[in-house]
């Protein structure tokens, strides 16, 4: 049964291969439609405005610097109460 079933499956991983192959040719119409496709591509490519840098954290972030940090704070805090 075992047997069976791996032939089974290299007969289509084989066909699979074949179907894969690519076509001999174009035709000089398919030729000719794929350089305007490209060319309306590079075409759209340059009517794109350049856009500056982008900070997608920058609405989370606080504008302000903290005045001390949790660690300093905490520090100072121990030192003074142990005196």
């Amino acid at each position: 049964m075992r047997v069976f079933v791996v032939a089974g499956m290299m007969l289509l991983l084989w066909a699979g291969a074949a179907i894969a192959q690519p076509q001999e040719g174009k035709s000089p119409a398919q030729i000719e439609a794929d350089k305007a496709a490209e060319r309306a591509y590079k075409q759209s490519l340059g009517n794109i405005p350049d856009q500056g840098p982008v900070d997608p954290w920058g609405a989370v972030r606080s504008t302000d610097a903290p005045k001390q940090s949790a660690a300093k704070a905490t520090k100072t805090k121990g030192s003074a109460a142990s005196n």
